[in-house]
This record gives structure tokens, sequence and C-alpha cells, in this order.
């Protein structure tokens, strides 16, 4: 499934922990997570691919993060 990382609504976004999660729902490696957290936080939307088998985990965590985001297929 492909998600669209739309924003980060928290009063003071955890990096750390935004790249980490990232790091565990996609196949990315973590310098590329860093990056785009980094891009997610300025304000710009970002793609990511997450695994299906975990996908409502995968949600779960986003939304703890205050992180909005789309469904694109």
């Amino acid at each position: 499934m492909k998600l669209n990382l739309l924003s980060c609504d928290a009063h003071r976004p955890d990096r750390r922990a935004i790249s980490k999660c990232m790091v565990e729902i996609s196949s990315i490696s973590g310098s590329l997570a860093n990056e785009l957290t980094d891009i997610l936080l300025e304000g710009d939307a970002v793609d990511i691919e997450v695994d299906d088998k975990n996908t409502a985990t995968s949600l779960r965590a986003l939304r703890k993060l205050s992180i909005d985001y789309e469904i694109i297929e």
C-alpha cells in the first residue's frame, strides 16, 4: 500500500521517533527515513510504501505521532 504523508501536527514532533516509525513500517533505510522526516516536518508531503501485512499497525503508529496521511493505493 502507498501512503502520502501530508503533515505532522504535533506541538513538538519527535524526529527520531518519526524516522524510526518510517523504517519499521516500510522498506527504507535509516538515512532515507531521516531525510524524509526532515522534508515532512518542513511542510512538504512524502510518499512511502507500507508493507501490506501490518497495515493497521502502521496506520495506528502514524496517528500516534500526529502524522496526517492519505492512502494512495
